[in-house]
This record gives C-alpha cells, sequence and structure tokens, in this order.
C-alpha cells in the first residue's frame, strides 16, 4: 500500500461526482493528505470526504471563469511539495484525460519532485454506464475517440472533422455545450449521417443528472433543451443509440 510521505504530490481522480465512483486509493490518499487543491468539477460529496483538517484549496476552471490560470496552480504545487506538505491535486474524472497533468507533472519535476497519478473514471465511461450503452459494440464501433471540444475564446474548433466522422467509431467530446452547433454541423459535412444517434449527457452520475438520446443533424435544439450551463458530455455513434441492448441481442443472434 502506498504511503504518502512529506513532500509528495499526488494527481488523483475524482471520478464524475458521485463519491461512490471514487477509487479505495483515492479516498485513502484524501484522507491522508495534509493540502488538497481541487477542481471546479469535483464533486460535493467527494469534498465531503476529505477530513476537516485537511486545508483545501480551490483552484478550478470552467468555461469562462478560471479562478487560477495554469501558471498559478503549478506554483502553487511546488511550493507546498517544498514546504513538506502531503499534497493532492484533485481533478475531475480522470487525470490523463484532459486533465493538463502534463504541465503540472513537468513543473514539478523542474524542482525535482515526481508526481505520481491515481486514475479515476472519466466522464466518457460514467455516462455510458448511466445510459446502460456501450461504447464498443461488435459490429458497430471498432473504436472511441475522445475529443475535447473546449478552445480558447476566439479560436475556432479545429479538429480532424473526416477522421471523427467514422461510422464505426464512438465518439465523446468533452465539454461539448457550446461546441454542439459546430461539431453537428462539422461532421454532417464530413459524411457522417444526421441520423447518427447521439447522447447528451450533462452532471454525471449526480443527483441531477440528465440523459437525453437523439440524433447528430437535432444535437444544437437537444443540447440547448437540456443543459442550461451545465457540465456536457456528447456520445456519437451507432452504438450509443437508445435501443442499444436490442442492437447486441439481434446481432449476438447472427453471430450464434
Amino acid at each position: 500500500m502506498d504511503e504518502m510521505l512529506p513532500g509528495e504530490v499526488w494527481l488523483v481522480g475524482a471520478g464524475p461526482g458521485d463519491p461512490d465512483l471514487l477509487t479505495r486509493k483515492a479516498e485513502r490518499l484524501l484522507r491522508t493528505a495534509s493540502v488538497v487543491f481541487y477542481d471546479a468539477l469535483v464533486g460535493l460529496g467527494v469534498l465531503a470526504l476529505i477530513p476537516e483538517h485537511v486545508r483545501l484549496v480551490p483552484v478550478g476552471k470552467r468555461s469562462g471563469r478560471h479562478s487560477k490560470d495554469q501558471g498559478t496552480i503549478d506554483a502553487l504545487l511546488v511550493e507546498a511539495a517544498l514546504d513538506g506538505e502531503r499534497v493532492v491535486r484533485l481533478k475531475g474524472g480522470d487525470p490523463s484525460v484532459f486533465g493538463r497533468s502534463t504541465e503540472e507533472i513537468a513543473a514539478l519535476a523542474a524542482v525535482g519532485i515526481k508526481a505520481r497519478i491515481c486514475p479515476g473514471i472519466t466522464a466518457a465511461s460514467a455516462a455510458a454506464a448511466s445510459a446502460g450503452i456501450s461504447l464498443s459494440l461488435r459490429g458497430l464501433a471498432r473504436r472511441v475517440q475522445f475529443v475535447t471540444a473546449h478552445v480558447r475564446a476566439g479560436e475556432p474548433l479545429a479538429l480532424d472533422w473526416a477522421a471523427l466522422a467514422d461510422p464505426h467509431s464512438t465518439t465523446a467530446f468533452y465539454m461539448g455545450r457550446g461546441a454542439a452547433g459546430e461539431i453537428s454541423r462539422q461532421l454532417i459535412a464530413a459524411g457522417l449521417d444526421g441520423a447518427t444517434p447521439v447522447l447528451v449527457a450533462c452532471d454525471i452520475s449526480l443527483r441531477g443528472e440528465r440523459l437525453l438520446h437523439t440524433r447528430l443533424d437535432l444535437l444544437p435544439i437537444a443540447t440547448s433543451a437540456i443543459a442550461g450551463d451545465k457540465p456536457t458530455l456528447l456520445l456519437v455513434g451507432e452504438a450509443v443509440a437508445s435501443g442499444g441492448a436490442g442492437i447486441a441481442a439481434e446481432l449476438a443472434e447472427r453471430c450464434a
């Protein structure tokens, strides 16, 4: 069992928000830390597991509302580690999936501190579980693609749309709420059928979770109808159809 020593830093995945989906290792690290730097997307139920004597420092970044820039976060982690704190950097989902872990690891390594990672359940997996669907499905989805739809203000969403418009793939668009219209237009323009199934998932795994099955050509309307200002994930592909169980049964029958 790993013990956290003074001056150590762990990047810990908080999962999608439900504290019951936190790993046992992550919970142990939170209980042995002396300071936790946490993101805005970390669920309140997860924060409630942290003992009162642990110092909590919010460093969250939400679309258009940044409490700390990345350079400041890096500096805070370095300072805390050099002061001999037992440091947890708590990130929503999995630290290695769009978590900007590399910048923080590099900043710590520059002063001789090795950061370790405790993985967490990523939003795409949690959304699929909540909806009772599979991200991969034999005969329909031979690969899964994770894409970030977040860009800096004023920048275009420059993606390889031809590669993403693979009808035999499931594509997860993280932070997809604001880009739903462009995602729909670009994928259809790149050749993906407008009737392709899409799952819009908001506040995944939390009490207020909202899931909506729709189709690619209706994605902007569907997203605006349920997302509001909530963190939103978009799953695109034939495998995420609401009738996924029926499709799976049909495929199994064909292969029998």
